[in-house]
């Protein structure tokens, strides 16, 4: 799996499990601890998140963080 996909993918899960639990960027990044802006950008691949940010993106949707590979 290269980079480029690996990022596409992991922004697709994470909008669309933003999206289907009626959230906004602002309040997730909010519950990550960064910016919307930031949020935005790993949703259309262009930033890969962290460890650190799957592992509060997985406890915020209550979900395993393998969910995102």
């Amino acid at each position: 799996m290269g980079i480029r996909k690996l990022r596409n993918d992991i922004g697709r899960k994470v909008k669309s499990l933003r999206l289907d639990n009626d959230i906004s960027q602002e309040k997730l990044a909010e519950y990550v601890g960064m910016s919307r802006e930031h949020i935005s950008c790993i949703e259309r691949g262009k930033n890969l998140p962290t460890i650190e940010t799957l592992y509060k993106l997985a406890e915020y949707f209550e979900i395993d963080i393998k969910t995102f590979f």
